[in-house]
């Protein structure tokens, strides 16, 4: 913890997790209507990830009534300075629908532009990952510890995630196999959860494609705080979504980018 961090919007994000939790757990493992968002493929969206935005918006009327919100399924609405809370209500609605526990709430805020503090919420299993400028923390049925990434500096020896591999296509995919078919170990399925386990040192390298501002930025600041690095696979800022690859340390980051750099965008 070698910045500070306010520590009245932190415990908003908590109260925003907090609303989460109790809005979605009626819906889990429960036979609920899925709908499609898309007219060509699939991308899922239940009463459970609007009841969790709605729950987080109505607290943060309450506590933050000047901040402006991006949320996935309610979209934008200004607020009065350069403070805007970004939420996920419910990020892997694929793995939500299919009853696996590895879906979560994603909470940012961003102050002028920046993601400043990043809240990682698994409701089901009770797990709560927080990140700012310096730190990192990991909460469970009153357990609280700081949160540090693993020191692991060798592609050949890193345990990588991903989400799905069907993320990837063309040169994507030929980048994405370059580092796979280095690494120690590669599993997938996981979300915005495999960066909760990196921060926390179990998973070494993540490499993503195709994430939205609403995926990314509460990713940020927990990586970082808990001293890993995540950029875009040119190297650059990953806040706007897009190739997005985070790692334990730079040098396994830039391992991994010799390889996904051919494939950059």
């Amino acid at each position: 913890m070698s910045e500070q961090h306010d520590p009245t919007d932190l415990k908003t994000a908590h109260a925003l997790a907090d609303a989460a939790r109790v809005a979605i757990a009626p819906y889990f493992r429960t036979a609920l209507d899925v709908d499609n968002k898309l007219a060509t493929g699939f991308d899922p969206v239940t009463a459970a990830d609007r009841a969790s935005e709605q729950a987080m918006r109505t607290v943060l009327a309450e506590l933050a009534p000047s901040d402006g919100i991006l949320g996935e399924e309610f979209g934008s609405s200004n607020g009065k300075g350069d403070r805007r809370w970004v939420l996920d209500p419910i990020d892997g609605t694929r793995a939500f629908i299919a009853g696996l526990p590895t879906w979560t709430v994603l909470i940012a805020l961003e102050v002028a532009g920046r993601p400043r503090l990043g809240l990682i919420d698994q409701p089901y299993i009770g797990e709560r990952f927080a990140g700012w400028p310096g730190g990192a923390s990991f909460s469970r049925a009153g357990e609280i510890r700081d949160l540090r990434a693993s020191r692991c500096d060798r592609l050949d020896r890193a345990i990588m995630a991903s989400t799905d591999p069907n993320l990837f296509a063309g040169a994507e995919l030929a980048a994405f196999e370059a580092v796979r078919a280095r690494a120690r170990l590669c599993r997938f399925g996981f979300d915005a959860y495999a960066y909760a386990m990196l921060a926390s040192g179990g998973i070494d390298l993540v490499v993503e494609s195709g994430l939205q501002i609403y995926d990314v930025q509460a990713l940020i600041p927990l990586v970082t705080g808990a001293g890993g690095v995540i950029s875009n696979w040119t190297g650059g800022d990953p806040s706007r979504g897009g190739q997005v690859v985070a790692a334990a340390t730079p040098a396994l980051l830039e391992q991994a980018l010799e390889h996904l750099a051919a494939a950059a965008v």
